[in-house]
């Protein structure tokens, strides 16, 4: 398995336009499949479900196959009502009607500022623009507030077949996914089932993008969908085989991948912290220790300020719900030990300055309480992060 330029496996094709929903940046675009595709999806768990997320998850969930997306940036047809309903629908009997498709094998997905109402006119004439290319213009479409596009191609085997796996995101604000805003993509040539796929994805996305956090809001939009449209010829792929944990080990690079992307590129956001705990009684209650400490804003601020405070750290442990042994707990920082067996301990404070200005901090935690681990990843807090949320809608 390895990690490729940019490029759509066999049978995917796409393309990314303005459209006049932004004033200058790429704003509409559409991923296709040449034939129907297993389909697998995560969404939101805010109750004010958008409405094109609503209908992916409708359409997902009923018969595990896409073949094709059309998404947009700048608006989200988020608390729109009936008309923000019906107007996800008609983008997606426009997007088939183009393609000679079922309408259910169309999915719909926004992102933008929520209340606002698409402008079906410019949709309409997007949709007749729309080519099919194997550009990675979609990756800018989707764009908000983020500072790049998010994407990896992995290139790996199955049985004697090689196979590829491409995967884009957006999120830089709104992001404390419990399956936020953000939304990601995966498509892949291999023939695996949709339910055995849906049954990976879950799995996955517990793993990768629900443990990470820039600011604790999770949006009304966010997604995960996966596409497989079985074009590499490799047979198909079955669980409890090594075949299976093939292709699970490189969804779960490109998942990590993508999480961690979307954590390095919190609005205003300077460096991607991570967090990773060891010596728990469970995983979950790793895994929730990790992300309260990455999502702690007294943590994220020491961190954008380059303090070592680890009383922040060590009180966002004490303060979770997780069982701990208060005597047992240990700290390091981008491995410079702090803090053994609960107790503070020496250390040079211009060293650990000078190593907290690094762009990637990792904070080790062991417990010292069992044999788990788990690990999250965020951003360090910013005044650039308050000066963009001051002013998102201009």
């Amino acid at each position: 398995m390895k990690e490729i330029d940019f490029k759509w496996p066999q049978g995917f094709t796409s393309d990314g336009l303005h459209i006049g929903l932004r004033k200058k940046k790429l704003d509409f675009g559409w991923l296709v499949s040449e034939t129907p595709a297993a389909c697998a999806g995560v969404y939101t768990t805010n109750q004010f479900c958008a409405a094109p997320t609503a209908l992916c998850k409708k359409i997902v969930s009923e018969n595990h196959q896409l073949q094709a997306l059309i998404v947009n940036s700048a608006i989200a047809n988020s608390c729109t009502g009936q008309q923000g309903i019906d107007d996800a629908y008609a983008e997606q009997d426009m997007v088939a009607a183009k393609l000679g498709i079922r309408p259910n094998l169309v999915g719909v997905a926004s992102t933008g500022l929520i209340g606002a109402f698409l402008p079906m006119d410019k949709i309409a004439a997007g949709i007749d623009q729309l080519t099919h290319t194997t550009s990675a213009n979609i990756c800018q479409a989707i764009l908000t507030t983020d500072t790049h596009p998010k994407t990896i191609t992995l290139e790996f085997e199955i049985e004697g077949h090689t196979c590829l796996m491409t995967g884009f995101a957006k999120g830089s604000g709104m992001i404390h996914p419990k399956m936020a805003t953000m939304l990601g993509f995966v498509t892949t040539d291999v023939t695996i089932d949709g339910l055995d796929l849906q049954a990976l994805l879950n799995e996955e996305v517990n793993q990768t993008f629900n443990q990470i956090t820039v600011d604790g809001d999770t949006s009304t939009n966010d997604m995960v969908l996966v596409m497989a449209n079985g074009h590499s010829q490799a047979p198909q792929i079955l669980p409890a085989t090594p075949a299976y944990q093939s292709f699970k080990d490189a969804l779960h690079q490109v998942l990590t991948h993508l999480a961690q992307e979307i954590a390095r590129d919190g609005e205003g956001a300077t460096k991607l912290v991570e967090a990773n705990v060891n010596g728990a009684q469970t995983a979950r209650g790793a895994q929730q220790i990790a992300k309260e400490i990455v999502g702690s804003n007294l943590v994220k601020a020491a961190i954008f300020g380059q303090d070592a405070n680890w009383g922040r750290i060590i009180s966002t442990i004490g303060a979770s719900s997780v069982p701990i042994n208060p005597q047992t707990v240990d700290i390091s920082l981008n491995g410079h030990p702090v803090v053994h067996h609960s107790l503070g301990l020496a250390f040079d404070e211009a060293e650990l300055k000078a190593t907290l200005s690094a762009d990637k901090i990792t904070i080790d935690v062991n417990l010292n309480n069992g044999s788990a681990q788990g690990q999250a990843w965020g951003c360090d807090l910013t005044y650039d992060y308050v000066q963009i949320n001051a002013s998102y809608r201009s």
